[in-house]
Formats: C-alpha cells, structure tokens, sequence
C-alpha cells in the first residue's frame, strides 16, 4: 500500500497507562518504529507531547476507548493531526493483542490511510453536548422523583391525581407545598391554594386528601419534594447555560424550530450532537447512518440476516 503519511503515531489508551507507537520515514523509505508507554497524569500527557514533537510526529490516531481518551485529545489538540477512531473497525488479527502491538497496528493503519475517523465537534459544541446530556439525566431524574411521590400519596390513600390531572400544576403544587411544609392540608389550605378550574372541586380535592399517611410517609414525600426543588433549580441553571452557548448558532437553532416536531429542547440538542458543518457527513445517509437510524445489512449466501441499526 502506499505510505501517505510519514510522521505518524499510534495509542492505545488505558486507564492508567498509554501505550504510544511512532512510524517515522526516511526519504529512502527506511521506518523507523519506537515504542514508549506513558502514564495518564496530566503531567505525563505533557512528557507525551514533548517527545512526539521531538519524533517531528504530524498525525496521531487512537481508539475511542470509554472517555480515557477526551483528556489525552484536549492536550493533544491544537498540536497533531488527531484521528479517533471506532475500535470496532480497526481490531487487530487474532493472536496479536497486546498493548504494543494494538499501538503498532493503529500507527500502521493511520500510516496508509485506513483509518475513518470519528466526528468530533468544536470545543464549545462539546461543551454544549455536555450540558444538553446532563439537561436530559435531570429531567429523568426529575420525572422520577414526582413517579415517588405520586407512589407514596397513592399508598396513604391520598387520591389528588383522581381529582387533578396534573398533580405537580399549579394548585397541586400548592397543595403539596403545604403538606410537606406542615405534614397536614385543612380545608382552609385547599381554599387557599386552589386555582383556576380546580376552584369547582375543592370538595372533592378536600375529600382526596383525607388519607392515612404516616410520618414515615411524610418523611419521604419531604425528601423528594427537596430533591425536586434542586432538580429544577439545576435545569434552570443548565437552560441558561446552554442559551449562553447557542447565542453562536442562533441562526440555525431558529431555523431547526421550523422543522414540525422540533422543540427549542430538541433543537438545541441536534446542534449539539451533530454541530452546524455538514461537511463533516458526506451524505444525508451517512448523517442517518451515524445517528443510529439507518438499518445495515448483513446478508450471505441470499438471506438477509438481523442487523442492528
């Protein structure tokens, strides 16, 4: 094959280790290979760096290992030509799986072109993925703890979701706020926390609040009522954040809200997860296919076998 790349390095990243493997060409096509293994300290990232620019290395590729390859890339970048790659598409022969071997093999394949490298977005982007990530584990979170709640008011009879629809609106809200704040809702509470349509049920609202909670009850009722309290402070928090980080893509976020369906939640997460640059997917297909939403195919001898998106 031809060599397209002269100065190039391989890593296979560890938790605690980095095996790293040069290829470096002379005009005479005589490679010169060497071996090292680092630790993954940052101040062992750094030795790293300094000895591939000592090897006058231009390309370096590694595999996309968990998330023990985000720190060895926020150094490396701006530095080296930096590949990542998919582990499923550059496994090693079989009988040769060793750390340095693994290293050696990525170098040679980097070396001749081999290699598809993965998208990655701009820093900021990845900041935003971030974000618009822990947004969507919040809201989990969230739902969650109001599922628990909903739970234990069923188990003490207290039926407030027969009677409202939504349990966590304004009024029931209200009324919750004053079970956990003083552990009982009277008559006059009901009276006072109501609102709107609800206004024309408060006896039945009364009526499904006469259960048999207990303190114990109450004690956990309490404490998801906290939880949730923090929850939302924290989306609001991330919300203002990811905001901050859309100001750069204001235009395309306004424009994706166009799009039936696309809520400024949904949008703010496609600008994320797959950035503004199509120039980075070929095609509308290779775009589906990355996300996930494109069946392959695996067919042999004429049938077409199951194949996972």
């Amino acid at each position: 094959m031809d060599v397209l790349l002269n100065n190039c390095a391989g890593m296979d990243v560890h938790q605690e280790t980095i095996v790293v493997c040069t290829l470096n060409t002379d005009q005479e096509g005589n490679v010169q290979s060497e071996v090292r293994t680092f630790g993954t300290l940052t101040k062992h990232l750094f030795e790293m760096l300094k000895w591939l620019e000592s090897k006058s290395i231009t390309h370096v590729a590694m595999e996309s290992t968990g998330i023990y390859w985000k720190p060895v890339y926020n150094i490396l970048e701006g530095y080296f030509d930096i590949t990542l790659a998919n582990a499923q598409r550059i496994k090693n022969v079989p009988g040769r799986k060793t750390d340095v071997c693994d290293a050696e093999w990525i170098a040679k394949l980097l070396r001749v072109g081999l290699i598809e490298a993965s998208f990655i977005p701009s820093e900021d982007l990845r900041e935003m993925r971030d974000l618009c990530r822990l947004r969507k584990k919040r809201v989990g979170n969230l739902t969650a703890e109001k599922n628990r709640i909903q739970k234990y008011l069923e188990a003490s009879n207290v039926k407030l979701a027969t009677v409202i629809s939504d349990v966590f609106g304004v009024s029931g809200r209200n009324l919750l706020g004053r079970l956990v704040s003083q552990g009982y809702v009277d008559a006059e509470d009901v009276e006072a926390c109501v609102k709107g349509s609800i206004k024309n049920k408060k006896e039945q609202v009364r009526d499904s609040l006469f259960g048999t909670i207990t303190p114990h009850q109450l004690e956990l009722i309490r404490d998801c009522w906290e939880h949730i309290e923090f929850l939302e402070k924290s989306l609001d928090s991330l919300d203002s954040k990811i905001d901050e980080h859309l100001q750069s893509y204001r235009q395309e976020y306004e424009l994706l809200q166009t799009i039936p369906g696309v809520s400024q939640v949904t949008a703010a997460a496609l600008i994320a997860e797959i950035g503004v640059d199509m120039e980075q997917f070929p095609s509308a297909e290779h775009l589906s296919s990355w996300a996930g939403v494109a069946p392959g195919n695996h067919e042999s001898a004429g049938k077409k076998k199951v194949q996972r998106a």
